[in-house]
Protein backbone atom coordinates (compact mmCIF):
# COMPACT_ATOMS: atom_id res chain seq x y z
CA UNK A 1 0.00 0.00 0.00
CA UNK A 2 1.46 3.12 -1.16
CA UNK A 3 2.25 5.99 1.84
CA UNK A 4 2.99 8.63 -0.14
CA UNK A 5 1.15 12.02 0.99
CA UNK A 6 -1.65 12.68 -1.46
CA UNK A 7 -2.01 15.36 -3.58
CA UNK A 8 -4.67 17.73 -3.12
CA UNK A 9 -5.30 18.66 -6.14
CA UNK A 10 -5.46 15.65 -8.50
CA UNK A 11 -8.26 15.92 -10.75
CA UNK A 12 -8.78 13.54 -13.95
CA UNK A 13 -10.78 13.85 -17.10
CA UNK A 14 -13.19 10.25 -16.19
CA UNK A 15 -12.29 7.17 -13.79
CA UNK A 16 -10.68 4.20 -15.21
CA UNK A 17 -12.29 1.99 -17.70
CA UNK A 18 -13.28 -1.05 -15.24
CA UNK A 19 -14.65 0.97 -12.89
CA UNK A 20 -17.09 2.51 -15.12
CA UNK A 21 -17.90 -0.87 -16.74
CA UNK A 22 -18.78 -2.02 -12.86
CA UNK A 23 -20.88 1.05 -12.37
CA UNK A 24 -22.79 0.76 -15.87
CA UNK A 25 -23.62 -2.45 -15.16
CA UNK A 26 -24.81 -2.05 -11.60
CA UNK A 27 -26.81 1.06 -12.77
CA UNK A 28 -28.55 -0.81 -15.83
CA UNK A 29 -28.75 -4.06 -13.79
CA UNK A 30 -30.85 -2.16 -11.46
CA UNK A 31 -32.87 -0.41 -13.55
CA UNK A 32 -33.89 -3.23 -15.93
CA UNK A 33 -35.31 -5.04 -12.35
CA UNK A 34 -37.08 -2.10 -11.83
CA UNK A 35 -38.45 -1.23 -15.11
CA UNK A 36 -39.98 -4.83 -15.06
CA UNK A 37 -40.42 -4.71 -11.76
CA UNK A 38 -43.13 -1.63 -12.61
CA UNK A 39 -44.49 -3.26 -15.77
CA UNK A 40 -44.62 -6.85 -15.41
CA UNK A 41 -45.58 -6.63 -11.60
CA UNK A 42 -47.58 -3.12 -10.90
CA UNK A 43 -50.00 -0.66 -12.64
CA UNK A 44 -47.64 1.82 -13.86
CA UNK A 45 -48.48 5.56 -14.76
CA UNK A 46 -46.33 8.00 -15.72
CA UNK A 47 -46.91 11.82 -16.35
CA UNK A 48 -44.90 14.75 -17.90
CA UNK A 49 -42.12 12.67 -18.65
CA UNK A 50 -41.86 13.55 -22.30
CA UNK A 51 -40.23 16.40 -21.41
CA UNK A 52 -37.73 15.54 -18.94
CA UNK A 53 -36.38 13.28 -21.45
CA UNK A 54 -36.17 15.69 -24.06
CA UNK A 55 -34.52 17.66 -20.92
CA UNK A 56 -32.31 14.39 -20.73
CA UNK A 57 -31.22 14.09 -24.40
CA UNK A 58 -29.76 18.21 -24.20
CA UNK A 59 -27.64 16.94 -21.47
CA UNK A 60 -25.61 13.85 -22.86
CA UNK A 61 -22.87 15.69 -23.86
CA UNK A 62 -21.32 16.89 -20.54
CA UNK A 63 -18.60 19.48 -22.70
CA UNK A 64 -22.14 21.25 -23.65
CA UNK A 65 -23.60 21.96 -20.36
CA UNK A 66 -24.29 25.00 -18.77
CA UNK A 67 -25.57 23.98 -15.29
CA UNK A 68 -26.69 20.93 -13.37
CA UNK A 69 -29.42 19.22 -12.88
CA UNK A 70 -31.13 19.19 -9.30
CA UNK A 71 -34.42 16.77 -9.55
CA UNK A 72 -37.08 17.06 -6.09
CA UNK A 73 -39.19 14.26 -5.23
CA UNK A 74 -41.63 13.42 -1.94
CA UNK A 75 -40.44 10.12 -0.26
CA UNK A 76 -42.92 7.59 0.59
CA UNK A 77 -40.92 4.07 0.77
CA UNK A 78 -37.15 2.28 0.91
CA UNK A 79 -38.04 1.27 -2.76
CA UNK A 80 -38.58 5.00 -3.89
CA UNK A 81 -35.15 5.43 -5.60
CA UNK A 82 -34.30 3.14 -7.20
CA UNK A 83 -37.77 2.13 -8.43
CA UNK A 84 -39.05 5.72 -9.72
CA UNK A 85 -36.30 5.29 -12.48
CA UNK A 86 -37.47 2.41 -13.66
CA UNK A 87 -40.07 4.79 -15.50
CA UNK A 88 -36.74 5.96 -17.64
CA UNK A 89 -36.34 3.79 -21.18
CA UNK A 90 -33.24 1.59 -20.24
CA UNK A 91 -31.40 3.70 -22.89
CA UNK A 92 -30.96 6.49 -20.28
CA UNK A 93 -29.27 4.02 -17.75
CA UNK A 94 -27.11 2.09 -20.48
CA UNK A 95 -23.57 3.20 -21.77
CA UNK A 96 -19.88 3.11 -20.28
CA UNK A 97 -19.67 6.66 -21.72
CA UNK A 98 -22.88 7.81 -20.42
CA UNK A 99 -22.73 10.99 -17.83
CA UNK A 100 -26.24 11.81 -17.74
CA UNK A 101 -27.24 9.13 -14.77
CA UNK A 102 -28.49 10.31 -11.40
CA UNK A 103 -26.31 10.97 -7.99
CA UNK A 104 -28.05 10.51 -4.76
CA UNK A 105 -27.76 10.66 -1.16
CA UNK A 106 -27.59 7.26 0.93
CA UNK A 107 -27.42 6.87 4.87
CA UNK A 108 -23.82 5.62 5.70
CA UNK A 109 -24.77 3.86 8.54
CA UNK A 110 -27.44 1.29 6.02
CA UNK A 111 -26.14 1.60 2.90
CA UNK A 112 -22.47 1.43 3.75
CA UNK A 113 -22.16 -1.15 6.96
CA UNK A 114 -20.72 -3.38 5.28
CA UNK A 115 -17.88 -3.81 2.30
CA UNK A 116 -20.09 -5.76 -0.24
CA UNK A 117 -22.94 -3.40 0.36
CA UNK A 118 -20.29 -0.11 0.32
CA UNK A 119 -19.07 -1.21 -2.81
CA UNK A 120 -22.84 -0.84 -4.36
CA UNK A 121 -23.96 1.38 -3.73
CA UNK A 122 -20.95 3.58 -4.41
CA UNK A 123 -21.45 1.81 -7.85
CA UNK A 124 -25.02 2.76 -7.99
CA UNK A 125 -23.37 6.70 -7.96
CA UNK A 126 -24.63 6.83 -4.15
CA UNK A 127 -22.71 8.99 -2.04
CA UNK A 128 -22.20 8.14 1.78
CA UNK A 129 -24.78 10.41 3.86
CA UNK A 130 -24.19 10.77 7.66
CA UNK A 131 -27.87 11.14 9.75
CA UNK A 132 -27.24 13.82 12.42
CA UNK A 133 -29.66 11.67 14.63
CA UNK A 134 -27.25 8.65 14.41
CA UNK A 135 -23.97 10.15 13.73
CA UNK A 136 -22.37 13.25 14.79
CA UNK A 137 -20.67 13.37 11.48
CA UNK A 138 -24.10 14.78 10.08
CA UNK A 139 -25.34 17.77 9.47
CA UNK A 140 -24.81 20.26 6.73
CA UNK A 141 -21.69 20.89 6.16
CA UNK A 142 -20.59 17.15 6.03
CA UNK A 143 -17.88 16.38 3.30
CA UNK A 144 -21.03 14.84 0.39
CA UNK A 145 -22.66 18.05 0.95
CA UNK A 146 -19.37 19.48 -0.44
CA UNK A 147 -19.46 16.73 -3.24
CA UNK A 148 -22.98 17.24 -4.39
CA UNK A 149 -22.52 21.05 -4.67
CA UNK A 150 -19.54 20.48 -6.78
CA UNK A 151 -21.18 17.71 -9.03
CA UNK A 152 -23.65 20.40 -9.83
CA UNK A 153 -21.25 22.74 -10.62
CA UNK A 154 -18.27 23.08 -13.27
CA UNK A 155 -15.39 20.88 -12.79
CA UNK A 156 -13.14 18.90 -11.81
CA UNK A 157 -12.42 19.79 -8.22
CA UNK A 158 -9.68 18.30 -5.95
CA UNK A 159 -10.90 16.45 -2.70
CA UNK A 160 -9.70 19.37 -0.80
CA UNK A 161 -10.77 20.19 2.40
CA UNK A 162 -11.92 16.62 2.91
CA UNK A 163 -9.10 14.66 1.91
CA UNK A 164 -8.93 11.13 2.99
CA UNK A 165 -5.43 9.94 4.51
CA UNK A 166 -2.42 8.96 2.98
CA UNK A 167 -3.03 5.05 3.53
CA UNK A 168 -6.47 5.08 2.34
CA UNK A 169 -6.14 6.88 -1.36
CA UNK A 170 -4.97 3.33 -2.43
CA UNK A 171 -7.73 0.22 -3.14
CA UNK A 172 -7.87 -2.58 -0.51
CA UNK A 173 -9.76 -4.61 0.86
CA UNK A 174 -10.95 -1.85 4.06
CA UNK A 175 -10.84 0.65 0.59
CA UNK A 176 -13.33 -0.74 -1.78
CA UNK A 177 -14.90 2.84 -2.73
CA UNK A 178 -11.42 3.90 -4.33
CA UNK A 179 -10.43 3.21 -8.03
CA UNK A 180 -8.23 -0.08 -7.80
CA UNK A 181 -7.30 0.90 -11.38
CA UNK A 182 -5.80 4.24 -10.89
CA UNK A 183 -2.73 5.65 -8.20
CA UNK A 184 -4.23 9.14 -8.78
CA UNK A 185 -5.43 10.71 -4.94
CA UNK A 186 -8.95 11.52 -5.34
CA UNK A 187 -10.19 9.94 -2.36
CA UNK A 188 -12.07 11.91 0.47
CA UNK A 189 -13.22 11.26 3.99
CA UNK A 190 -16.76 11.79 5.19
CA UNK A 191 -15.30 11.25 9.08
CA UNK A 192 -11.43 11.04 9.36
CA UNK A 193 -11.62 7.20 8.70
CA UNK A 194 -13.25 5.73 5.88
CA UNK A 195 -12.32 6.55 1.93
CA UNK A 196 -14.47 6.99 -1.29
CA UNK A 197 -13.31 8.15 -4.63
CA UNK A 198 -14.44 11.64 -5.21
CA UNK A 199 -16.90 12.20 -8.15
CA UNK A 200 -16.51 15.48 -8.60
CA UNK A 201 -12.30 15.59 -9.56
CA UNK A 202 -13.22 14.21 -12.36
CA UNK A 203 -14.55 16.34 -15.45
CA UNK A 204 -16.92 14.17 -16.74
CA UNK A 205 -18.81 14.73 -14.14
CA UNK A 206 -19.43 18.46 -14.44
CA UNK A 207 -22.96 19.81 -14.08
CA UNK A 208 -24.40 16.46 -13.25
CA UNK A 209 -27.93 15.59 -12.36
CA UNK A 210 -28.90 14.98 -8.71
CA UNK A 211 -31.36 13.76 -7.40
CA UNK A 212 -32.72 14.66 -3.58
CA UNK A 213 -35.39 13.77 -0.81
CA UNK A 214 -35.40 16.69 1.30
CA UNK A 215 -37.83 15.18 3.40
CA UNK A 216 -35.05 12.98 4.52
CA UNK A 217 -37.40 10.23 6.16
CA UNK A 218 -40.17 7.99 4.66
CA UNK A 219 -43.27 9.79 5.08
CA UNK A 220 -46.10 7.58 4.10
CA UNK A 221 -49.56 9.55 5.17
CA UNK A 222 -53.00 8.26 4.15
CA UNK A 223 -53.89 12.06 3.11
CA UNK A 224 -50.32 12.26 0.66
CA UNK A 225 -49.09 14.89 2.65
CA UNK A 226 -45.16 15.90 2.89
CA UNK A 227 -43.46 16.50 5.99
CA UNK A 228 -41.04 19.49 6.21
CA UNK A 229 -38.00 19.94 3.95
CA UNK A 230 -34.58 19.83 4.95
CA UNK A 231 -32.08 23.00 4.38
CA UNK A 232 -29.48 21.01 2.50
CA UNK A 233 -31.29 20.96 -1.01
CA UNK A 234 -31.00 25.33 -0.08
CA UNK A 235 -27.34 24.74 -0.23
CA UNK A 236 -27.23 22.73 -3.68
CA UNK A 237 -29.29 25.41 -4.96
CA UNK A 238 -27.85 28.47 -3.65
CA UNK A 239 -23.96 27.55 -3.95
CA UNK A 240 -23.44 25.54 -7.27
CA UNK A 241 -21.55 27.60 -9.91
CA UNK A 242 -24.64 28.02 -11.96
CA UNK A 243 -28.11 27.55 -11.20
CA UNK A 244 -29.49 24.26 -11.42
CA UNK A 245 -31.95 23.11 -13.74
CA UNK A 246 -34.60 22.07 -10.65
CA UNK A 247 -37.55 19.68 -11.88
CA UNK A 248 -39.83 19.10 -8.79
CA UNK A 249 -41.53 15.38 -8.98
CA UNK A 250 -44.32 13.61 -7.66
CA UNK A 251 -44.67 10.19 -6.53
CA UNK A 252 -47.44 8.19 -5.54
CA UNK A 253 -47.95 3.99 -4.53
CA UNK A 254 -45.02 3.54 -3.51
CA UNK A 255 -45.73 3.09 -0.29
CA UNK A 256 -47.93 -0.01 -0.78
CA UNK A 257 -44.87 -1.48 -2.52
CA UNK A 258 -43.14 -1.34 0.54
CA UNK A 259 -45.44 0.34 3.11
CA UNK A 260 -43.51 0.23 6.96
CA UNK A 261 -46.42 -2.03 8.28
CA UNK A 262 -46.07 -4.90 6.09
CA UNK A 263 -44.82 -7.91 7.80
CA UNK A 264 -42.98 -11.16 6.57
CA UNK A 265 -40.96 -10.92 4.04
CA UNK A 266 -40.44 -7.60 4.99
CA UNK A 267 -37.64 -7.25 2.22
CA UNK A 268 -39.66 -8.19 -0.46
CA UNK A 269 -42.02 -5.55 -3.13
CA UNK A 270 -45.50 -6.20 -2.88
CA UNK A 271 -47.00 -6.56 -6.53
CA UNK A 272 -50.10 -5.38 -8.23
CA UNK A 273 -50.03 -1.78 -7.09
CA UNK A 274 -50.71 1.45 -8.63
CA UNK A 275 -47.87 3.41 -9.07
CA UNK A 276 -47.39 7.09 -10.66
CA UNK A 277 -44.54 9.07 -11.08
CA UNK A 278 -45.27 12.70 -12.63
CA UNK A 279 -42.35 15.16 -13.78
CA UNK A 280 -43.51 18.85 -13.03
CA UNK A 281 -42.26 21.09 -15.61
CA UNK A 282 -38.49 22.52 -15.35
CA UNK A 283 -38.63 25.69 -13.19
CA UNK A 284 -37.63 28.92 -14.58
CA UNK A 285 -34.45 29.75 -12.35
CA UNK A 286 -34.08 33.43 -13.01
CA UNK A 287 -37.45 33.67 -11.69
CA UNK A 288 -37.55 31.62 -8.96
CA UNK A 289 -34.12 31.31 -7.47
CA UNK A 290 -32.01 34.46 -9.04
CA UNK A 291 -32.80 37.05 -6.94
CA UNK A 292 -31.86 34.82 -3.92
CA UNK A 293 -28.73 33.29 -5.34
CA UNK A 294 -27.87 37.39 -5.24
CA UNK A 295 -29.14 37.85 -1.98
CA UNK A 296 -26.52 34.67 -1.33
CA UNK A 297 -23.82 36.61 -2.63
CA UNK A 298 -24.24 39.70 -1.03
CA UNK A 299 -24.48 37.52 2.27
CA UNK A 300 -20.96 36.13 1.24
CA UNK A 301 -19.59 39.37 0.37
CA UNK A 302 -20.23 41.19 3.88
CA UNK A 303 -18.64 37.67 5.29
CA UNK A 304 -15.73 38.49 3.51
CA UNK A 305 -15.61 41.94 4.40
CA UNK A 306 -15.42 40.97 8.21
CA UNK A 307 -13.18 37.80 7.87
CA UNK A 308 -10.98 38.48 4.56
CA UNK A 309 -10.16 34.55 4.95
CA UNK A 310 -13.67 33.25 3.71
CA UNK A 311 -12.72 34.87 0.43
CA UNK A 312 -10.20 31.65 0.05
CA UNK A 313 -12.42 29.13 1.32
CA UNK A 314 -13.12 26.15 -1.78
CA UNK A 315 -16.31 25.85 -3.43
CA UNK A 316 -19.16 24.05 -1.04
CA UNK A 317 -17.13 25.10 1.93
CA UNK A 318 -18.48 27.36 4.18
CA UNK A 319 -17.36 29.26 7.11
CA UNK A 320 -19.12 29.22 11.11
CA UNK A 321 -20.93 32.69 9.91
CA UNK A 322 -22.08 31.40 6.15
CA UNK A 323 -23.21 28.00 7.82
CA UNK A 324 -24.99 29.44 11.15
CA UNK A 325 -25.89 33.67 10.74
CA UNK A 326 -29.27 35.03 10.79
CA UNK A 327 -29.21 35.92 7.50
CA UNK A 328 -27.91 32.76 5.63
CA UNK A 329 -30.42 30.61 7.70
CA UNK A 330 -33.82 32.73 6.77
CA UNK A 331 -32.42 32.50 3.51
CA UNK A 332 -31.95 28.82 3.23
CA UNK A 333 -35.66 28.35 4.86
CA UNK A 334 -37.16 30.92 2.36
CA UNK A 335 -35.26 28.65 -0.53
CA UNK A 336 -35.97 25.44 1.08
CA UNK A 337 -39.91 26.37 1.52
CA UNK A 338 -39.64 27.59 -2.08
CA UNK A 339 -38.46 24.06 -3.10
CA UNK A 340 -41.26 22.06 -1.29
CA UNK A 341 -43.66 24.85 -3.07
CA UNK A 342 -42.66 23.40 -6.51
CA UNK A 343 -43.48 19.94 -5.24
CA UNK A 344 -46.64 20.69 -3.99
CA UNK A 345 -47.54 22.60 -7.31
CA UNK A 346 -47.07 19.05 -8.79
CA UNK A 347 -49.25 17.01 -6.16
CA UNK A 348 -51.86 19.41 -6.70
CA UNK A 349 -51.88 18.49 -10.78
CA UNK A 350 -52.72 15.18 -9.86
CA UNK A 351 -55.95 16.08 -8.25
CA UNK A 352 -55.18 16.39 -4.34
CA UNK A 353 -56.85 19.35 -2.91
CA UNK A 354 -54.15 22.13 -0.61
CA UNK A 355 -52.60 20.92 2.39
CA UNK A 356 -52.44 22.71 5.47
CA UNK A 357 -49.49 25.68 5.58
CA UNK A 358 -49.11 23.76 9.14
CA UNK A 359 -47.55 20.68 7.42
CA UNK A 360 -44.40 22.80 6.09
CA UNK A 361 -43.29 24.10 9.77
CA UNK A 362 -40.52 22.43 11.77
CA UNK A 363 -42.55 22.88 14.65
CA UNK A 364 -45.37 20.92 13.60
CA UNK A 365 -43.57 18.12 13.10
CA UNK A 366 -41.54 18.88 16.74
CA UNK A 367 -44.97 17.67 18.19
CA UNK A 368 -44.42 14.22 17.14
CA UNK A 369 -42.87 13.45 20.42
CA UNK A 370 -39.65 11.46 21.37
CA UNK A 371 -40.97 8.87 18.84
CA UNK A 372 -38.76 9.09 15.13
CA UNK A 373 -39.93 5.94 13.56
CA UNK A 374 -43.02 3.28 13.08
CA UNK A 375 -47.00 4.52 13.56
CA UNK A 376 -47.60 8.33 14.66
CA UNK A 377 -50.81 9.73 16.03
CA UNK A 378 -52.27 11.47 12.89
CA UNK A 379 -51.89 7.40 11.25
CA UNK A 380 -48.94 8.53 9.44
CA UNK A 381 -46.34 5.63 9.60
CA UNK A 382 -42.61 7.42 9.66
CA UNK A 383 -39.23 6.10 9.23
CA UNK A 384 -35.87 7.56 9.75
CA UNK A 385 -33.86 6.34 6.33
Amino acid sequence: MSSRAPDSGATADAPSLPWRALSSTTIFGVAALCRSFLYVCSRPQVHGMDAFLELLDSRNDPAQRTRGLLTVSNHTSVMDDPIMWGFLPLKYNFGLASWNKRWGFGSHDICYQTRPLALFFTMGQVLPTHRLAHSTYGGLAQPVVTQAIRLLSKGPFPADPHLAVPERQTWSRHNVCVDPFSDVPMAYTTDGHDSHLSPSSFACNSYSWFHIFPEGKIHQAPNNTMRYFKWGVARLILEASECPDVVPIWLEGFDQVMHESREFPRFLPRVGKDVSVTFGQRVDRDAVFGDMRKRWQDIKTKAERVSPETRDLPLGVLSDELLYGTEAVELRKEVTKKVRDLVLEVRRSRGHSDEDPKEGLVETWIQEGPKREGKMEDDSWVRDI
